[in-house]
Parts: structure tokens; sequence; C-alpha cells
């Protein structure tokens, strides 16, 4: 089976569970839509459990790409800070407002070897996935499609077009009834009518970050059987900023 997960944001528990109740074997495999980093507490608990399966595939979220942008201007050791231009600084300490404080502060505690693995796993990480199953296309990216047309391939789009711009969950993107845009980034609650933590299916997208690290949920979406599978966010509000 296929099962996509997005933005875990250091919620290393839930994660945890959630592998355990899909009950996730070898011959499985997990897409993870970025945004493992960031605002949870334990989040390169996380990512390392991701970097040591062999059945996963890391697509880069915008939350994964500021942590690269700011190691590469700050050094492995952090320690780069007086290199860094006032405009960078300001947009540091963003992002250590924005929830990057739990990732700085665990990367930290790394060794050397540790921090490297981390970064080189991050690099090495997909901008979308392309996923056929039967008579159905599944379209995977973090964010969204920004200026999307129909004539592109996916391989002509700039990464940040998958990273930054948020779906417009109320068109449908390809007219091809069996082709599906699997989404993160935007929580669900802001997408539902009802404001609901749950998965959000219509107009040919799927969207799935259902705000765990908000006091929502956890989802597990399954590719072949069109099932999800949630776990509840634990410390519900402890979190949220």
């Amino acid at each position: 089976m296929n099962y996509v997960v997005a933005d875990i944001h250091g919620c290393y528990e839930e994660y945890m569970e959630l592998i355990q109740k899909i009950n996730l074997s070898d011959v499985d495999h997990l897409y993870i839509l970025g945004d493992t980093l960031d605002r949870g507490p334990e989040p390169m608990k996380v990512l390392r459990d991701l970097m040591n399966r062999q059945n996963v595939t890391y697509i880069i979220g915008n939350h994964d790409y500021l942590f690269l942008y700011f190691i590469h201007k700050l050094g492995l050791d952090l320690s780069e800070v007086e290199n860094m231009s006032e405009d960078d600084i300001s947009d540091f300490q963003t992002y250590l407002k924005d929830g990057g404080l739990s990732s700085i502060e665990a990367f930290i505690k790394l060794s050397e070897e540790e921090k490297q693995a981390v970064c080189d796993f991050l690099k090495e990480g997909n901008v979308f996935g392309d996923v056929i199953a039967g008579d159905k296309r599944y379209v995977l990216v973090h964010a969204g499609i920004s200026g999307f047309s129909e004539d592109k391939t996916l391989d002509e789009y700039d990464f940040l077009d998958f990273i930054c711009e948020r779906t417009d969950y109320s068109r449908r993107y390809y007219r091809d009834n069996n082709t599906y845009v699997i989404t993160g980034h935007t929580p669900t609650m802001c997408i539902n009518a009802d404001s609901s933590p749950n998965v959000y299916i219509g107009n040919g997208h799927i969207a799935i970050d259902c705000g765990c690290i908000y006091g929502g949920k956890l989802a597990a979406y399954c590719i072949e059987e069109g099932s999800i599978t949630y776990i509840d966010a634990k410390k519900v509000g402890e979190r949220i900023k």
C-alpha cells in the first residue's frame, strides 16, 4: 500500500502511533508531503526516524526549505551569524518565531555527522510525487502548484511553485476525473465548511494536513483503498502559536 502523510511538525508521539495504526510494513511505501520540522516538540526525532526507513519518499515543504536555507547561512555549528546580512538576521528571527526554534534547538544537540546527515536527507528530498494506482493518477505536492497549467509537465515548474502558494480548492486543476492532487500545508479546518480537522476531498483535491500541531489530527491517506487513518492530537492547545 502507498500511504501519504503531511505536516507532522514535530508531533513524534502522534506520528509513531499513526505508523503503528496503519501497520506500515517494508512492502508498503510512505510519502511525506513536507514540514516534518518546526513548531512541535520533537521534529528531529520524527525526521531521523524517517531517515532510517527504506520505504519513504520525502517531498520538501516550506519549513524544510527555510530550515536548510538558514543552516546554509549559519553553518552546521550555527556560528556564522556575524556573516549574515541584516535582512537574513531579521528573516531568521521571524523563522524562529514561526516555529523554527524547536528544530534549531534539536539540531544543535546533534553530532556533526548527524547534522550533516539531516541536511543531506532534506537536500535529496523530492519536490513532487507522481503516483499511478490502477486507473488513477495522484500528483503529490506540499502546498500547491503555482501558475498551474495542464500544458506544463511537473518537471517544468520551479521547486518553489510547489511549496509556497496555497491550493485553490474551489477549482479543479486537472480535467481528468481520475487525476487527483494531494496536498498538505493548508490545515483542513480552513478548507472544510464545518471547520472540521478531517481530510478534505473535492474538485479533484485531497487535502491531508488536518492540523495536528493545532490540536486537530494527524492523517494517513491510503492511495489504493482511499481510506483514511486518524490520530487525535495530544495535549490539545499547548502547541498553538
